[in-house]
């Protein structure tokens, strides 16, 4: 049998094969580059899917860097996914040009005393180490504007907004050759995205890795292409298979946003710990929590999760709360405490069973769905 073409409008508007892009994932802890390496975008985009550069754990010149990488490796579009917080300044970042690296240990000194007598208990209790962690303050995360302008200047083909409205930058986007997607976890907000003038949509559901809402997948798509219309809606939420992606093309999406499938690979960037933790889940076996980051984020089920809930304390806001997770999780790491660690991660990971390549996972999801579109649906359904 040939190639399987499958194709719908988003095909065309990114010049990619397959209605597929790979979430931009970040890192779990501060001073990591885990999630979406340039190895997973490429492999991504050479599969004829679009593949998404995880840029928040970079420096600006990193990012730089990371982008020719990927133009050095494949010719194929790809997309870079940065975060846009509301605290920030977009006419600067925080802590100034002659930004530097400041130890972790003497940062955490700076949050509220309750919640450094809870890390210090906990330390204590546990029996864990110190393990010293040095905070970067030039990431792209605390200079958006000169993030946003790295991708502008590359001219990568897709920006992605994975916290924030980008619309802000369309028309300099735009006047570069690219395109701009915004992503959103609920109705009130694909309206809002849509009419800042975004190219493309992901609306993610409540069974989503990372940071997620409170809308499931199957509530939220039909809500949310009918916000956005005529703003074509990506599908993000539960999907892992050709199964996912049939159904999100069934529903009027132009394609799907795939995160927790695409981390449990040979390129994904995940700690192996926690892609483990993905193949032996089950449906149950992830937690929404604002342990990790003081957002709602989902990731793998770890006693950390309960060690923050009988805490009782008040999680900080983004991003000061990752100050303490990181802390934490970097001391169970180092002391093999496995029970305690876990990696951002979707509902989906109960239906992921083994670590294979990026591309094997993409081919079989075209597969899968064309399958089910060409074949099994009209066996299955009688329409008169």
């Amino acid at each position: 049998m040939g190639k399987r073409v499958l194709k719908t409008k988003l095909c065309d508007m990114l010049g990619i094969e397959y209605p597929i892009l790979s979430a931009g994932m970040g890192p779990t802890l501060i001073g990591e580059k885990t999630g979406a390496p340039v190895e997973l975008v490429v492999a991504v985009s050479e599969a004829g899917g679009l593949g998404v550069l995880g840029g928040s754990a970079y420096t600006v010149d990193e990012l730089q860097q990371a982008i020719r990488e990927i133009k050095r490796q494949t010719d194929k579009p790809y997309g870079v996914d940065l975060l846009l917080p509301k605290y920030l300044d977009l006419k600067g970042g925080i802590g100034g040009a002659d930004a530097t690296e400041l130890p972790l240990s003497e940062v955490l000194k700076t949050i509220p005393q309750a919640h450094q007598e809870w890390i210090h208990k906990i330390k204590q209790e546990m029996q864990l180490p110190d393990v010293e962690i040095m905070i970067r303050r030039n990431t792209t995360t605390m200079f958006p504007k000169e993030s946003i302008q790295v991708c502008i200047d590359e001219r990568v083909p897709l920006f992605c907004a994975g916290l924030g409205n980008p619309g802000f930058m369309v028309k300099d986007a735009h006047a570069a050759g690219m395109k701009v997607l915004g992503i959103t976890g609920n109705a009130k907000n694909a309206k809002r995205m849509a009419d800042s003038g975004v190219d493309l949509l992901v609306a993610q559901g409540h069974e989503g890795g990372g940071h997620t809402g409170r809308i499931g997948t199957m509530v939220l798509l039909p809500a949310a292409i009918d916000a956005a219309h005529p703003v074509p809606v990506l599908a993000a939420g539960g999907i892992g298979d050709g199964r996912g992606l049939a159904a999100a093309l069934a529903m009027g999406c132009a394609g799907v946003w795939v995160g927790t499938r695409f981390l449990a690979t040979d390129e994904g960037g995940a700690l192996d710990i926690n892609k483990q933790k993905i193949v032996q889940s089950t449906d149950e076996g992830t937690r929404v929590s604002t342990s990790y980051t003081g957002k709602t984020l989902r990731a793998s089920y770890n006693q950390f999760h309960d060690l923050w809930e009988n805490s009782r304390l008040e999680p900080l806001p983004f991003p000061t709360q990752v100050l303490i997770s990181s802390a934490l999780l970097a001391s169970f790491i180092e002391a093999n405490k496995t029970d305690f660690v876990g990696g951002l991660a979707g509902q989906v990971s109960g239906i992921i069973k083994e670590i294979k390549p990026a591309a094997r996972v993409l081919a079989e999801m075209v597969e899968e769905a064309a399958d089910i579109i060409t074949r099994k649906l009209p066996e299955s359904v009688v329409v008169k």
